[in-house]
Order: C-alpha cells, then sequence, then structure tokens
C-alpha cells in the first residue's frame, strides 16, 4: 500500500487530505484545504495563500488520478464545493448529508450533493458501510460526533486495507476522547493511524485513549495531525504518549516528520510571519 499525505496543518494548511493507492485501486481521503479566516487577529499571510494554493493543486492532480474520493464530513478543509469537476467521473463516497448530522453540515450537503449532480459516476452514503475492490477493503465508522459532542456535526472515521497492510483515518475527532472514536481504531487495529489531535490541552480520555491504541493495537506510526498541530509546543502535551510508543518501538509524530520534514506550522506562526513582514518593510 501506498501513503501519501497531500496537505496537513504540520505541511502549513488545514487539511486531511490523504492519497492511498493498492494493487485494486486509488483513493483520495477528504480532497480539499484551507486556512483560518483569522488567528492572533490577523488574516491569512501571503504565504499561507501561497501554500494553500500549492496544496489544492497537489491535491487535485491525486485526485484526478484516483478512482474513489471520499468526503468524511462537510467543513471546508475537508471537502470542495467550489470546483466540482474535481469528482468527475469518479466514485464518490459521502458521509451521509441528512442523518446525524447539525443544521449548517446538512445545509452544506445538500448544496454539495446539487453541484454534483452528473458529475461523479456513482455517489454512496457511506456511514457503517464497507466497500470492497478486489483485496482492498475501505470500511467507515457509523458516524460519530466531530469532538467531545455534537455540537460541530458528525463525521466517518475510514479504515483502508489491502488484506496486508492497513490504515486508518479519524477525520475530526478531535483528540478521540470518546469512546465510539476510539473504539472504531481498537477494532480495526490498523499499521498506521491519522490521528486528528485535541484544540487544545489533552483533556479526560484523550491520552488513556492514545495509550490504548499505542498498547492495544499493531500501529507502528500514530500521526497526530490537524487540530492540534494548530499550536507550536504539540509535543509537550503527548509526552506520555510518545514515550510509551517508543519503548515500544513505535513512533508518535506529525505527518512532516512522517515524510521526514520538519513540521512548517504557519497558522501557528502566522503573528510572527505578519511581524516579519512588518519589519521588512520598515527595514
Amino acid at each position: 500500500m501506498k501513503i501519501i499525505p497531500l496537505a496537513f496543518d504540520s505541511l502549513g494548511t488545514r487539511s486531511m487530505a490523504t492519497y492511498i493507492e493498492t494493487s485494486d485501486l486509488k483513493v483520495v481521503i477528504d480532497p480539499a484545504v484551507s486556512l483560518a479566516a483569522i488567528k492572533s487577529g490577523l488574516p491569512p499571510h501571503p504565504i499561507e495563500l501561497q501554500r494553500e494554493a500549492q496544496h489544492w493543486e497537489i491535491i487535485k492532480r491525486s485526485a484526478k488520478q484516483a478512482d474513489v474520493l471520499i468526503v468524511t464530513h462537510y467543513h471546508y478543509d475537508h471537502h470542495n464545493p467550489s470546483e466540482p469537476e474535481v469528482y468527475q467521473d469518479k466514485k464518490v463516497f459521502i458521509k451521509h448529508p441528512q442523518e446525524n448530522i447539525n443544521e449548517s453540515q446538512r445545509e452544506r450537503a445538500a448544496y454539495f450533493l446539487n453541484v454534483l449532480e452528473n458529475i461523479p459516476s456513482q455517489i454512496e452514503y457511506s456511514d457503517g458501510r464497507e466497500f470492497r475492490f478486489g483485496k482492498t477493503i475501505i470500511k467507515f465508522s457509523p458516524a460519530v460526533p466531530h469532538g467531545n459532542n455534537a455540537r460541530l456535526g458528525y463525521v466517518t472515521e475510514v479504515s483502508i486495507t489491502d488484506g496486508e497492510y492497513k490504515l486508518v483515518h479519524t477525520s475530526d475527532i478531535e483528540g478521540g476522547n470518546l469512546d465510539c472514536q476510539r473504539d472504531f481504531i481498537l477494532n480495526e487495529d490498523p499499521d498506521i493511524l491519522i490521528f486528528d489531535g485535541p484544540m487544545t490541552y489533552p483533556f479526560q480520555n484523550i491520552i488513556p485513549n492514545m495509550l490504548r491504541i499505542i498498547k492495544e493495537t499493531r500501529v507502528k506510526d500514530f500521526l497526530i495531525e490537524h487540530h492540534y498541530l494548530r499550536k507550536s509546543k504539540w509535543q509537550d502535551k503527548i509526552k506520555e504518549a510518545s514515550n510509551t510508543a517508543s519503548e515500544l518501538n513505535k513512533r508518535v509524530i506529525c505527518v512532516a516528520e512522517f515524510l521526514g520534514q520538519q513540521p512548517d506550522q504557519l497558522e501557528a506562526k502566522r503573528k510572527k510571519l505578519w511581524l516579519s513582514s512588518e519589519k521588512g518593510l520598515r527595514g
């Protein structure tokens, strides 16, 4: 199985876009990218806008190669209704647009389906379902809350295996504080996990659940990402999980590190970026 992270917070944009290739098919999960409209009272820096454009081009190229596109929920860093041609002639698996969904995402889902009319070759509601392509199995969790409760709606977690290796992509579970979010991961027993960390300091079950996943599954690469990488000192809060993983010859790292790169958390650096630009202009 080939796994290529396309755009992530540790790479400079809000996204969890991921390309997966097996001998049977090619998949892109959540083909979209966005930026925080305001951070530290500031709009996106030009460097962020350039990175967003770069990542969107990468995502579009990967989506063009793909057979299957997956949308785990209807936030704009996970789906992009403005360029529906990305979905041309693709099999599209989407979070159910009417069940287990809040009002905001229900409205976005309806609009998305409207602009997709007659563009994909197939649209399937994915919640709790399984799809087989030769030896490759794509399995979706039932809808689970986006975070600690359903205020922001629901998402679907995704498992993909080629029969030998397995990926789980959690979408926006914000740390997996809830048993239903954690249990899908435990039951799927992945080799690699792309895990959306919490927005703020880990709370309640987050570290215990991370430890359970590290200890009770075969996961070798635990990639913590997305909301959690919007803070600069992200390693400090998860030292217990990182140390436990190291003792078991496993890794808790971000996507940039998985790719052999230094994290480039542009959103977390936005204030510094603008200050540097201002100093440059004054200089």
